[in-house]
Order: structure tokens, then C-alpha cells, then sequence
């Protein structure tokens, strides 16, 4: 049987706030700094005891972020940003990082299942919050499907992307490559978690996605392969995560948006709508990214990565619609409108990161 202790861990009671000091309430690198030592307790779900200090002024700090970033309507950037690195540090073991086996020790904990579904549970019913679900629930999903499609395959410059285009120097060109070293190095991770499962032609399309992301087997070929070869050409990080402490918390919310959607098949459909957009919006944003590189008169390695994606995302994104999405509505009429949501949370939550991206830029820029 548990201890009282371990069981009101587990249970999250909401008077921990009041246990932790003030100046430590608001914390979050504190707070973050705790839970790291938290995933690095061997065995942690039988150690609660001996760790409920640090339990205690963690859960603290995270009762206060969860409020102040979804619940009073401040969505304050600090607090946005911890729970997304707590959220990502736990959704990361998912997936296999070629290092010391020992870190995976607690990848089924039941205390680290809980800290995630407080915080998904209260960050996606915020995120729901800015769709207009009912409104999707009436749409003829194929015409809204292709109609979107359509608009996001070649849309006007946003002003976030003509400043890319137009103004951003070498400086905020390797501020760009940072950032999106931290999806860009791990590409195609989380679609193969959707994959296993009854073969049909769906399957089918999304694992020749898959293998060409991944170079059909091939790691010269793997598109992380070219991406690292940017950043090789800059002298920058090759190594997955380097520059995790520069990645906004609006870029975090979709690495672990996208975690949550395809760790439960329950939102198969929402998932495949979110990559259908990925997919056909891509060549757009990275024809605005090798236009930039051009304009700078970069090397072709510092930019291979934008024309390997410009082609074969394309052709993705045709397939993606056609091949997978349609069939899908077909398959699933009662909530083929899922397949809309997760269209339009993709692009509202890719369009929020973006921008995001770009006030990092700038910053960097002045900062040079």
C-alpha cells in the first residue's frame, strides 16, 4: 500500500501552493531545475517519499504556472514556458535518444503521467478555447479540406515572412537555424508513432512519408542529415536539443501538441488534418527561407536543406490531401470534422510559433 505521502503527490492536492515560499511560487527555473532532479531519481514512483520535499515545491510552482498561463487570462510567457519544457521533458521519452539508458528509468512513472495530464488538461482546453469547434462540426469536410489546401499551398507574404525574405541579416539567419534545429534534427520522430497498426492504404501513404523523411533508410539522405549540414556550415551545434534553451514556448507547445496527438490514437484524425497542413504549407515557408539564404549569398550547404524540402514536400502535401485526409473523411464521416480541427490548430499554432520565431530573430539581431 502507499504511503499518505505518495498518495497525495499522486493526487495533486491543491493546498501544495501554499506550502512553497513566495519568492519561490514564481520560480520556474527553480521549479524546472527540481523536476530535473525529479526524472533523474532512479525508480522515482518508489522514492516519493524521500524526494516529497522536492515534490512539494515543484507541484507548488506548477499549480501557480497553470493558473497564471490558462486560467486568469494573462497567458504569460514565463509561465507558458515552463510548463512547456515540463511537458516536453516528459513527452521526450517517447522517443529513443541514443544516450545513457539509465534516463529512461522513469519513461512509465505514474507520478511523471500525472504532472503531464494536469498540465495537458488545462493547456488544451485553452488551446480548444481558440477554435470555433461547433462551427467545424457543420462543414462539408472534404470542400473545407480542399478549399484550405488550396489557400495555404502559395499564400501571400505574412509581414513576419517578407522581413525574412527582405530583411533578416546572417546574424538572425543563424538565430533561424537554432531554433529550428530542435525540430529540424529529430524530423519525423513523432509521425512514426502512428503507424503500427491494420495495413490499408492510408498506412501506406503515411509510411512512404515517413521513409522519405527519412531518407528511405538512408542517412546521407535523412533530411535531419541536411539540416545538420547547415548548421555544420556556421560551426553551430549538430547535436539534437543544442540550443533547447532558445526554443520559444509557442514552438514547444507544437512539438508537444503533436505528442499528445499521436501518443493517443483517439486523435488519429486530428493529427493527419495537423500534418496535411504541415505538409502543404511547407515549400511555402521554405522557398521564403532559401530566398533569405540567397539574398545573403550563402553556400549550398547552408541552405540544401530548404530545396530538399521545397521538392519533396510538394509532392507530400499532394499526397497528404488525396491520398490520405480524403479518404479519411470517407472512412470516418461522423468525425471526419476532426480532420479540420486539427488542419486549422496546426496552422494557428504554427502561425503563433512563427512569429514567435521571428521577435527571437530581431532580438538577436539588435543584440549583435
Amino acid at each position: 500500500m502507499q504511503s499518505n505521502s505518495v498518495m497525495l503527490s499522486l493526487a495533486f492536492a491543491e493546498g501544495n501552493s501554499t506550502q512553497v515560499e513566495k519568492t519561490k511560487a514564481t520560480d520556474y527555473n527553480y521549479a524546472e531545475q527540481k523536476f530535473r532532479e525529479l526524472l533523474a531519481t532512479e525508480d522515482l514512483d518508489k522514492k516519493l517519499d524521500a524526494v516529497a520535499e522536492i515534490v512539494t515545491e515543484f507541484e507548488g510552482v506548477l499549480s501557480v504556472a497553470i493558473g497564471t498561463a490558462y486560467q486568469n487570462g494573462s497567458c504569460e510567457d514565463q509561465a507558458n514556458c515552463f510548463l512547456q519544457r515540463i511537458l516536453y521533458r516528459i513527452n521526450r521519452l517517447n522517443l529513443f535518444w541514443y544516450d545513457d539508458l539509465r534516463h529512461y528509468s522513469n519513461e512509465r512513472s505514474l507520478y511523471l503521467y500525472k504532472v503531464r495530464d494536469k498540465i495537458e488538461a488545462a493547456w488544451q482546453e485553452w488551446e480548444l478555447a481558440q477554435i470555433d469547434v461547433a462551427a467545424l462540426k457543420k462543414l462539408d469536410v472534404s470542400h473545407a479540406l480542399i478549399e484550405r489546401a488550396d489557400a495555404d499551398l502559395d499564400p501571400p507574404l505574412s509581414d513576419d515572412s517578407r522581413y525574412i525574405v527582405t530583411q533578416m541579416t546572417e546574424t538572425g539567419y543563424r538565430q533561424m537555424l537554432a531554433i529550428g534545429s530542435f525540430d529540424g534534427l529529430v524530423e519525423g520522430s513523432r509521425l512514426s508513432r502512428i503507424l503500427g497498426g491494420a495495413a490499408n492504404e492510408v498506412q501506406c501513404t503515411l509510411i512512404r512519408v515517413l521513409l522519405e523523411e527519412y531518407g528511405n533508410g538512408r542517412f546521407s539522405r535523412k533530411h535531419s542529415t541536411f539540416f545538420a549540414q547547415m548548421l555544420a556550415e556556421f560551426g553551430m551545434n549538430t547535436e539534437p536539443e543544442g540550443y533547447f534553451d532558445l526554443v520559444p514556448w509557442q514552438v514547444l507547445a507544437c512539438a508537444n501538441h503533436n505528442f499528445l496527438l499521436t501518443e493517443c490514437k483517439r486523435h488519429f484524425l486530428r493529427y493527419n488534418g495537423g500534418l496535411t497542413y504541415f505538409e502543404v504549407a511547407g515549400p511555402a515557408a521554405y522557398r521564403n527561407y532559401l530566398a533569405a539564404a540567397q539574398r545573403l549569398g550563402l553556400s549550398d550547404a547552408a541552405m540544401g536543406y530548404w530545396e530538399l524540402h521545397i521538392r519533396e514536400d510538394e509532392r507530400h502535401g499532394r499526397w497528404m490531401l488525396d491520398d490520405v485526409a480524403l479518404p479519411l473523411v470517407q472512412m470516418y464521416p461522423d468525425n471526419a470534422w476532426e480532420l479540420v480541427l486539427g488542419y486549422d490548430q496546426e496552422k494557428f499554432m504554427g502561425d503563433r510559433a512563427a512569429s514567435a520565431v521571428v521577435r527571437s530573430i530581431r532580438e538577436a539581431e539588435q543584440a549583435a
